[in-house]
């Protein structure tokens, strides 16, 4: 069972021992990963049901190679399953996905037999994500958000609000133009680059008090650009 640790079991015949030793593998490393998971998207927010899909990822792709082994006829009927699978919900962050093949790479590592390899990996590439996020590594210093102000047909919207941009912005672009129902009102949206620590509150009240007190929506450019894909 020690030799099979190191040397991997795919081409050997299955037996109880390695089909354990792969499933509790697989878990344990699974969890180490689920808690990595929640420790670096604490501030972000996470999904209950992602961070036990990390756990049952591995576990479920270690018992599935290991049952394949070698049976050319047997991979190839797995293959045509998966492909009849569709997925619902909508492509998530990049970095979730990073982790979902992560935990499938660990799977097949650990369904192989290489167990070794698979903790080694895995605990390095765990370090390697507990830094990063500690380090707040490629974070933009500012925000880059997406501004709408609703402003009544009466009022001349042009060059309205760039004191109060220049105040409160590192750099502002007008964006888009375009008016609402029946021509009653006008929308304004801006790019705009929030400085640091901007009470964004105090932001919204000073524009409103220039638009009559109508719709203003603040919303960060990179959920902006999530939703438009």
């Amino acid at each position: 069972m020690l030799e099979s640790i190191f040397s991997g079991t795919a081409g050997d015949a299955l037996t109880l021992v390695q089909m354990l030793t792969a499933l509790g593998a697989a878990l344990l490393l699974g969890l180490l990963i689920s808690l990595v998971y929640l420790k670096t998207h604490r501030e972000e927010g996470y999904s209950a049901s992602f961070t036990v899909t990390l756990i049952m990822l591995p576990a479920i792709i270690a018992v599935i190679i290991a049952i394949i082994g070698n049976n050319v006829a047997s991979a190839f009927s797995l293959a045509g399953a998966f492909s009849l699978i569709r997925f619902r919900s909508a492509p998530g962050d990049p970095k979730d996905i990073a982790y979902v093949f992560f935990t499938l790479a660990i799977g097949l590592a650990c369904g192989m037999g290489y167990i070794t390899y698979a903790g080694i990996f895995a605990i390095i590439l765990c370090i390697v994500m507990i830094i990063l996020n500690q380090t707040n590594f490629a974070k933009q210093k500012s925000n880059h958000m997406q501004l709408k102000i609703t402003v009544p047909e009466d009022l001349n919207f042009q060059e309205l609000f760039d004191d109060i941009l220049e105040e409160f912005t590192h750099s502002w672009n007008l964006k888009r133009i375009k008016t609402s129902d029946f021509g009653s009102v006008f929308e304004v949206i801006y790019n705009i680059n929030m400085k640091q620590q901007t009470d964004q509150k105090r932001f919204i009240d000073k524009l409103r008090c220039r638009n009559g007190n109508l719709n203003i929506t603040l919303i960060l450019k990179e959920y902006e650009d999530k939703m438009s894909a």
